[in-house]
């Protein structure tokens, strides 16, 4: 009788090599890539268990998910006339262009049903993943099963009812310590050109501005409030409309660039100065005469986080054992700052 000869064992993943140092598979990814964000002595860890066991990561599969017809990524975003999406898609295709890939980029112009037809064009295309900042609040269509299995990360809101990763920006966060700066200054009355409730940036940044009143022990008062899609025109209107109140306010949080620069052709001839702090930095804010406060962040590296994590699930679904036992998803947070102008020189 002839002994069956034993079944090989199946090649070491990246994942066994995670499990083995008490670590993600992304951080053994990213070492190995040599990418940032790893602190030093990790590195070193992970790259030492590397050749002990003599791991050798598919290179092909670290590109691209295996049969793909074409070395492509996919961005969907919301208006690429929006400064915010620009850099997005600057920092998105960095990351493609390191890891060979082509990068397919199309904009939905807010108009969620558009989105769906960008995105099954670009599935139908085989595309080795996708990155969506997504136009509404039903995100169904944006479930990798949906997609023949292609990873998906959304950039600038969180999934509803799918599972996968997403890039944010600390809207709550950066909102509240504009209006904190503006209450520091004196400010008691201070008005918020927002975005839809419904919007995921909307919310949180309206949320930041009612908090750091609250806590402050100033009320919301709904008279200083106005929240539409981010539009320069009425973001024009609302402020004429703010300014004209017979108790105005001293000072203005608009929720976005589109908002401030809004606020800032109508503010321009307003008789009253009012202050004003906006979300997002905008181009040539230090040549301004006005007082202006912004809350600055990396759009690009929300380009290149969500790209980061996209690559790393395309690395993940080529091989049987990792696609079988998927990491959990990733939330990451990109910090943000508060930045005056005009800018004082320094000494």
């Amino acid at each position: 009788m002839t002994t069956p000869e034993p079944k090989p064992a199946p090649p070491l993943t990246m994942r066994d090599v995670a499990a083995r140092l008490g670590v993600s598979a992304m951080t053994v990814s990213r070492a190995i890539r040599g990418d940032s964000g790893i602190a030093e002595p990790t590195r070193q860890r992970v790259l030492a268990e590397v050749a002990a066991l003599g791991y050798r990561p598919n290179d092909l599969a670290r590109r691209l998910r295996s049969g793909l017809a074409h070395g492509l990524v996919g961005l969907v975003v919301t208006s690429l006339a929006n400064p915010f999406y620009s850099q997005l898609s600057v920092g998105v295709e960095q990351v493609a262009t390191e890891r060979g890939a082509g990068l397919l980029v199309a904009s939905a112009n807010g108009d969620a049903d558009r989105e769906r037809e960008l995105v099954e064009d670009m599935s139908a295309r085989r595309i080795a993943g996708l990155i969506v900042v997504p136009a509404g609040n039903d995100h169904r269509h944006l479930d990798p099963r949906q997609l023949e299995g292609a990873p998906v990360v959304l950039a600038a809101t969180p999934p509803r009812d799918i599972d996968v990763d997403c890039v944010l920006v600390d809207d709550f966060g950066g909102t509240y310590a504009a209006c904190r700066r503006l209450i520091e200054r004196g400010h008691r009355r201070i008005g918020f050109l927002g975005l839809p409730a419904s919007l995921w940036t909307g919310s949180e940044r309206y949320r930041g501005y009612a908090a750091a009143l609250e806590d402050a022990g100033l009320p919301v008062d709904d008279r200083y409030v106005s929240r539409h899609r981010g539009d320069i025109e009425l973001a024009e209107a609302a402020t004429r409309h703010l300014i004209g109140l017979a108790e105005p306010p001293t000072a203005l949080i608009t929720a976005n660039n589109r908002n401030t620069i809004g606020a800032l052709r109508t503010m321009q001839h307003s008789p009253t100065p009012v202050a004003l702090a906006g979300f997002d930095d905008i181009e040539l804010a230090d040549l301004l005469q006005l007082p202006l406060s912004v809350v600055a962040y990396d759009a690009a590296e929300v380009g290149r986080e969500a790209a980061r994590l996209l690559f790393d699930r395309i690395e993940e679904t080529t091989t049987p054992q990792t696609a079988a036992r998927p990491a959990r998803t990733q939330r990451v947070v990109i910090p943000t700052r508060l930045v005056d102008y005009p800018r004082v020189p320094a000494p």
